[in-house]
């Protein structure tokens, strides 16, 4: 399953549990009211850790990489439409909130608020 390249403006190469190798696309869209850190699930593309098993690690490498402030982000992992059959290859994309101490939060975006983040 190739991920297309509409889903991401760069590979973003990440430590991974046990800091092993990962990679996941990247897409930041910045927008008056608020930066938009958009990590793309890579499957078979991806040698290591998947988005969500990386959490708030991932975020962290990001921003400190990019020169962002987490708490100033709304993080969002996108699982992409990758024409499968099976169901759960399906488009979807979940805003995560990460609080210390806590397992991350995980929403749904409808369809709406995923239309109004890309434009």
């Amino acid at each position: 399953m190739k991920v297309p390249e509409r889903y991401y403006d760069e590979i973003f190469a990440f430590a991974g549990q046990w800091d092993m190798p990962s990679s996941c696309g990247l897409k930041i869209i910045r927008k008056p009211e608020k930066t938009y850190v958009i990590v793309t699930e890579l499957y078979q593309d991806n040698p290591g850790t998947s988005v969500t098993y990386a959490g708030v690690s991932l975020a962290n490498q990001i921003c400190e990489k990019k020169g962002l402030n987490l708490a100033d982000i709304t993080y969002v992992e996108c699982n992409p439409n990758t024409n499968s059959k099976l169901s759960f290859y399906d488009e979807e994309y979940f805003e995560v909130t990460f609080v210390e101490g806590v397992p991350p939060q995980y929403r749904q975006l409808d369809k709406e608020e995923v239309k109004a983040m890309l434009e």
